[in-house]
C-alpha cells in the first residue's frame, strides 16, 4: 500500500529542506515519487531534488487547489499504477490550500498517510495579516506543523507564533526543535502518529484561565515592532488594505459560507524566464538586496533561481521577504528565474534581471 504523504507550507518556507531532510534520513532505501506543483511557468525547485535521484511531475500550469485538481487526479494515478512506489510524496504550490490537495487526494480513491505544513516562525504573524486565506488554510488542515528558522528565533517571539498557530489549529503536533538537532525520523514519526490522535478527546480543554498561550495571538498585534515584517506596516510600500480590498486580506476570518474563496491566481502573480544571459556574483546579490528592500517590482514574496556565472560556475539563489541566500551550485540546461508574488510590475522585473 503507498503511503501518501503531502508537505505543504507558504512560499519559501522550508518545504524543498524539509523534504531532503526526510529523503536523507527517514525514507532512505524506499521507493519513492515526489509530486510538486509549481506556482509560476518557470519550475525550479525540480533541478534541486533531481540530484536525490526522485522522480518528479513537474506541473506548471497553475496550482493544484484551482485549475489543476482533473490533472493532478490524472497524475497521481498514473504514478500509483506506473511506479507502484513506497510512498508519495506531494509538494503543493506554496499558494495551494491544503485542504484542497487532500480532497483531490481522496478523490481518486486514495487516503491521506499525514499533511505536514511547514511554518517560517519568522513571518508568521505577517502572513497571516496579509495572506490569511491561503497561509491559515495551510495551518488549519494539517495534522502535523514543522516550525521552520526556530534557531533564528528568541523564545518569547517563538511562543507567540506557537500560540498562534494553536489558535487555528489545536489538534496538530507542532515541531519547534531546529531541524538540524533532530533526526528525519523523529519528525517521520510524529507525522503519523499524529493522524491517529487528531479527534481524540485526551488534548487538555482550554479556558479562559489556561495558560499555554492559544489565547494570546490577538493581543500582543499592536505593539509588534520587530523589523522582520516592515510589509506589515510600512505604508510607503504596501497596498493599503481596507473593505474593498480584493487582495484576500481580508478573508481569512469570514469563511462561514457567505463569503466567496479567491483562487490563488486572483491574489498572487508570478513571472518567470529562461535566459542563458551570465551574472557575477555581486550582480544577483544587488538584484536579490533591491528585491528584498525595495517594492518597485510588486510584493515579492518568492524568487529563486538557477543561473550561469561569468566565473564558469552555476549560482543558485533563494529569497524571501527580508532574507536571500545565493550558493554555488550544478549546472543546468538553461538558467531558469522564477519570482512570486502580489502585484509584480513585469516591466520592471526584466530590468532588474538586466534582461
Amino acid at each position: 500500500m503507498t503511503k501518501i504523504e503531502i508537505v505543504s507550507g507558504f512560499l519559501g518556507a522550508g518545504k524543498t529542506t524539509l523534504i531532503k531532510k526526510l529523503l536523507k534520513e527517514a525514507f532512505a532505501g524506499e521507493k519513492l515519487v515526489l509530486i510538486e506543483n509549481e506556482f509560476g511557468e518557470i519550475g525550479v525547485d525540480g533541478g534541486f531534488l533531481k540530484e536525490a535521484g526522485i522522480e518528479i511531475t513537474e506541473m506548471n500550469s497553475g496550482c493544484i487547489c484551482c485549475s489543476l485538481v482533473g490533472d493532478f487526479g490524472t497524475a497521481l494515478k498514473e504514478v500509483l499504477e506506473k511506479y507502484a512506489p513506497d510512498r508519495v510524496i506531494i509538494e503543493p504550490s506554496g499558494v495551494g490550500k491544503l485542504s484542497d490537495v487532500v480532497k483531490a487526494v481522496e478523490a481518486v480513491g486514495e487516503k491521506v498517510n499525514s499533511s505536514v505544513t511547514v511554518v517560517d516562525g519568522q513571518k508568521c504573524n505577517m502572513y497571516m495579516k496579509n495572506f490569511g486565506e491561503f497561509f491559515n488554510n495551510q495551518i488549519e488542515n494539517a495534522g502535523t506543523i514543522v516550525i521552520s528558522r526556530t534557531q533564528k528565533m528568541k523564545e518569547d517571539k517563538l511562543a507567540k507564533c506557537v500560540a498562534q498557530i494553536k489558535e487555528k489549529n489545536d489538534r496538530a503536533t507542532i515541531i519547534t526543535t531546529p531541524w538540524d538537532e533532530i533526526d528525519g525520523k523523529i519528525i517521520v514519526n510524529a507525522m503519523e502518529h499524529i493522524e491517529l490522535d487528531m479527534h481524540d478527546d485526551h488534548h487538555h480543554e482550554h479556558d479562559e484561565n489556561c495558560t499555554c498561550g492559544c489565547h494570546d495571538h490577538e493581543h500582543h498585534d499592536h505593539h509588534h515592532h520587530d523589523h522582520d515584517h516592515h510589509h506589515d506596516h510600512d505604508h510607503n510600500h504596501h497596498h493599503e488594505h481596507d473593505e474593498n480590498c480584493t487582495c484576500g486580506c481580508h478573508d481569512h476570518d469570514h469563511d462561514h459560507g457567505h463569503h466567496h474563496h479567491h483562487h490563488a491566481d486572483e491574489v498572487f502573480s508570478s513571472w518567470g524566464v529562461e535566459t542563458p544571459r551570465k551574472y557575477s556574483e555581486e550582480e544577483i546579490q544587488a538584484i536579490l538586496k533591491e528585491l528584498s528592500d525595495k517594492d518597485d517590482c510588486g510584493i515579492i514574496l518568492r524568487a529563486k533561481g538557477i543561473v550561469p556565472c561569468t566565473d564558469g560556475t552555476w549560482l543558485h539563489f533563494d529569497m524571501v521577504p527580508e532574507e536571500y541566500e545565493l550558493r554555488h551550485g550544478e549546472a543546468d540546461y538553461t538558467g531558469r528565474i522564477c519570482v512570486i508574488g502580489s502585484m509584480l510590475n513585469e516591466e520592471e522585473l526584466k530590468k532588474l534581471f538586466l534582461l
